[in-house]
């Protein structure tokens, strides 16, 4: 494996971890930080979104939704 390809998937986990976070934490500001300008594939996303849906924070909901999948 390259390294450039190694450090961008560790960089990849570590954001989507820190988005799983900031999610069940009810993160507003976070969340937005870490969606902007990203696309997921559609799985992961409706991922994020049951699990915003079991906080019921309706702007991180419509943040999650309004993410481009690939």
């Amino acid at each position: 494996m390259d390294t450039d390809t190694a450090g961008q998937n560790k960089h990849s986990i570590a954001n989507y971890s820190a988005l799983k976070t900031a999610i069940a934490n009810g993160e507003e500001p976070l969340v937005q930080e870490l969606v902007a300008n990203r696309t997921m594939e559609p799985l992961e996303r409706s991922y994020l979104i049951e699990l915003a849906q079991l906080g019921t924070n309706q702007t991180i909901i419509k943040l999650l939704e309004d993410i481009p999948v690939k």
